[in-house]
């Protein structure tokens, strides 16, 4: 999928990302949330862990979202757009707060770990369908979206509702079903996420959150409407379907430090690779290449692989590319032999 959005806007921008980002306070030891001593104090969110991988990867990227009038709204503000995204068009609320959470160092596969969220009635949650400006949000090439934003509040799924109604002109919108079955209660979240992504352009769905469904096809089978589905199917690696086409390629082997941010790193390698038109399988090995990124780190944020890395890493044979092996530091160890081969 090449993206058709309103690419002569004088205020283009490749992606905009929009979605709620939290301070996040991580652990600094192992255990219970009861018992950790202390915290330190990082950025989280899906929408703008994609823009600030992709600003990084060398890309224009917008988040655009409300953060309250506070001093942990401030640190989000400042420290995405240190990333090089552009946050110009990042609301500020001075009657509600900017989120926060809490979380394990643990896997979070795993049952011991814990998640502390303090996100009811935050700024974030007050966008609405007059609320961000519409031309700030549909002037990308990509307008990149996830689930989590339809569970914030009502007014939130109005907003998503609205810009995943199939419109003419409007950007190529990409959608991170994303489901996170505490946010959302009582409702139906599997009927609500699945009628956001048929109107979806480019779909990420991981296979253990396809509402039940057990193969890449069964999942294809109730998302037929996107042009683009990207099924994730955990170590294993990821699937494609594109028009009658489908692609699998595996995952490389990653010694995994945490998995947080992993989703969003690898839409954001996935898109990346798509806004340079690189053949399917290359945007899948460049998805998998930021997620390891993310994979070898214990935040959300990670350093991704050079343009010129990754592109060599993604350019791999395929036996070159089942032997590959990626562990903490890899990023940037590639990173200092490149600046050794260019200094004279």
């Amino acid at each position: 999928m090449t993206p058709t959005g309103p690419c002569n806007a004088p205020d283009v921008v490749d992606v905009v990302a929009l979605g709620e980002s939290m301070v996040t306070f991580l652990p600094s030891r192992p255990g219970r949330l009861a018992d950790v001593p202390s915290f330190d104090r990082g950025i989280g969110g899906a929408e703008s862990n994609v823009a600030c991988v992709l600003a990084a990867a060398g890309h224009s990227a917008r988040w655009v979202s409300r953060v309250g009038d506070d001093p942990f709204g401030d640190h989000l503000v400042e420290a995405i757009g240190g990333y090089g995204v552009d946050v110009a068009h990042v609301r500020r609320d001075p009657d509600r707060p900017t989120g926060i959470y809490f979380r394990t160092a643990g896997d979070r596969a795993t049952d011991a770990h814990e998640v502390a969220y303090y996100r009811a009635g935050s700024a974030a949650s007050a966008m609405s369908v007059t609320d961000p400006d519409p031309a700030a949000v549909r002037a990308g090439r990509v307008l990149h979206l996830s689930g989590i934003t339809p569970a914030l509040s009502a007014s939130c799924l109005d907003l998503m509702r609205e810009l995943t109604a199939r419109r003419p002109g409007r950007p190529q919108v990409s959608f991170d079903v994303n489901h996170r079955p505490g946010l959302w209660g009582d409702t139906d979240a599997p009927k609500v996420l699945r009628d956001l992504a048929r109107g979806a352009d480019l779909v990420f769905v991981g296979q253990d959150e396809a509402w039940g469904l057990h193969s890449a096809e069964a999942v294809r089978a109730a998302l037929p409407e996107p042009d683009v589905l990207v099924v994730k199917q955990g170590a294993a690696g990821a699937t494609v379907f594109e028009k009658r086409d489908v692609t699998f390629v595996p995952a490389p082997r990653v010694d995994v430090v945490a998995e947080v941010g992993a989703g969003d790193a690898f839409a954001a390698g996935f898109l990346s690779a798509t806004l340079r038109a690189l053949p399917v399988r290359d945007r899948l090995r460049h998805g998998h290449l930021m997620a390891a990124a993310a994979l070898t780190v214990p935040g959300d944020h990670a350093t991704p692989p050079s343009r010129e890395h990754a592109d060599r890493l993604a350019a791999l044979d395929d036996a070159a590319w089942g032997r590959l092996r990626l562990g903490p530091g890899w990023t940037e160890e590639a990173q200092r032999a490149d600046e050794e081969v260019r200094t004279p």
